[in-house]
């Protein structure tokens, strides 16, 4: 694993993290909480901030779950266009149903979910028929003309008042959604109007981690989740109304400070009272209390930056993303003083890529440099993974498995299967590995030793499959890959 001590209390942040929602459900009868970022899956903080483990948002929650109910938002939009997440390959109203289960799966109760920006669209009103055929409660809210600037219009009978009300029991309801542009923040100020009209004192605030407000603006913890939302457009500010009102440098994001002051007019006039006095005291964000490491923090931070640069060039290559993502992230790269070479695994794989004219992987495991390469039973992906299995078990370098277990394999992939690619894949490798430690004392030894390579960073010549990608993922590793496919054709999966 990555030899960087653990920057990061994780203990300590599920202890004042959930200690600070409460000091502010205190304040009203009910919270509208809107979450932003991964709940269940947060790699991004992981990899800034060393030993956050990621599903501590989530974790968060079931400390409070008593207190806790969850309502989900999606766009009426997204359903209709069948929008995709593309980190997970989920449409947007799939993903609503996998983020049910994985709530109940946390013990966490989903109490409905709300459809926004409603306007009949055909596929909105069959998601809805599925999931109320599904026993899930499921509202509506609606276009709301020239919505927020038009404050009038949006608090009345024509604009919130024409919103479903949305039945809530417990005093903390967390509004979450599959992406951006659900309507979050639309749901939580739509359910205060309708709230405060019923006598009922229910307040706003926004859990969210990045960008850490109480870091500087150019600290390389902030400026990681700058490349992260590169493609967003999201630019990490001062915020003046915190300055103003305190005397006191905050950061916050354009689209906050932005649509601030009308945000802070419509809770002004629904709960007759001015409550925050920034975008920042909107927050209850405690993560930079939880930094054991500012120098750790800052190195991951800025590897991490490195690292969505590669991600941009393939997204670029796959049409997935434009020149100006890559444009902002070498901009961010000269901030911190680090470039696409400062990436040691890149330079190694494409030495080795240069050298043997086939696809190459490198990984960084405890400081040291283990590669792999193409061969006709394996792709640089598996020649790496066995590779590095066998540094972090102690194994000698010998062959982990022969021919004779993995031949059989490649005959089943294209003879049977009728499958192109005879070499393979890193998830076949580890199938293999698994089978054969029932008579194999290195390979039960090179099994339980796999866990130690979360947090190792990889890096491809070439882009890999989607299941190289996945195996790579799911053990924790932090990979990267040069813009290139291995073949000439015109289709890549």
């Amino acid at each position: 694993m990555a030899t960087a001590k653990n920057s990061f209390d994780n203990k300590l942040y599920l202890k004042i993290q959930g200690e600070k929602i409460l000091e502010r459900v205190s304040k009203f009868d009910k919270l509208y909480l809107e979450i932003g970022g991964k709940l269940f899956d947060d790699y991004h903080a992981s990899r800034v901030f060393k030993g956050f483990e990621i599903d501590s948002k989530i974790n968060v929650l079931y400390s409070l779950r008593s207190k806790v109910e969850i309502v989900i938002a999606i766009n009426a939009n997204d359903i209709q266009t069948s929008k995709v997440r593309s980190d997970i390959g989920l449409s947007y109203d799939n993903d609503v149903l996998y983020m049910i289960d994985e709530f109940e799966n946390k013990k966490l109760t989903v109490s409905s979910v709300v459809i926004t920006q409603f306007n009949y669209q055909p596929l909105a009103v069959a998601f809805k028929e599925k999931l109320e055929n599904l026993g899930i409660k499921t509202y509506l809210h609606y276009v709301i003309e020239d919505y927020p600037r038009s404050i009038d219009k949006t608090l009345s009978d024509e604009g919130f008042g024409k919103n479903d009300y949305i039945e809530t029991k417990k005093p903390i309801i967390v509004i979450t959604a599959p992406g951006p542009g659900s309507g979050k923040m639309a749901v939580c100020l739509s359910q205060l109007y309708n709230e405060n009209i019923r006598g009922i004192k229910a307040g706003y605030a926004k859990f969210e981690t990045f960008p850490v407000w109480n870091l500087p603006l150019k600290h390389p913890v902030n400026l990681a989740y700058e490349a992260a939302t590169a493609d967003l457009n999201d630019i990490n500010m001062i915020d003046p109304f915190h300055l103003e009102a305190y005397n006191t440098v905050a950061i916050n994001y354009n689209r906050d400070i932005e649509v601030f002051p009308v945000l802070n007019e419509l809770l002004k006039k629904i709960m007759g009272k001015q409550i925050y006095k920034s975008p920042t005291d909107m927050g209850v964000n405690v993560i930079a209390k939880c930094i054991k490491s500012d120098s750790v923090c800052s190195e991951a931070s800025k590897k991490e930056i490195v690292r969505r640069y590669y991600q941009a060039l393939v997204d670029v290559a796959k049409d997935r993303s434009s020149e100006e993502s890559l444009i902002k992230l070498e901009t961010i790269m000269k901030k911190v003083d680090v470039s696409k070479e400062s990436r040691t695994v890149a330079i190694e794989a494409r030495k080795l890529a240069d050298k043997t004219k086939q696809p190459a992987v490198a990984i960084e495991y405890n400081g040291k440099i283990i590669t792999g390469k193409t061969s006709k039973l394996m792709g640089a992906s598996s020649a790496a993974l066995l590779n590095a299995i066998k540094k972090a078990a102690g194994i000698p370098d010998i062959k982990l498995l022969s021919e004779f277990i993995l031949e059989p394999i490649q005959e089943l992939k294209t003879v049977v299967l009728k499958g192109n690619n005879p070499r393979l894949h890193t998830d076949e490798v580890l199938l293999a590995l698994a089978i054969n430690s029932r008579t194999s004392e290195y390979s039960m030894k090179a099994l339980k030793a796999i866990d130690k390579l979360k947090g190792c960073d990889v890096h491809s010549s070439v882009i890999l499959s989607d299941v190289d990608i996945n195996t790579f993922k799911k053990l924790g590793m932090h990979l990267t890959m040069d813009p290139e496919y291995h073949s000439k054709k015109l289709y890549h999966k």
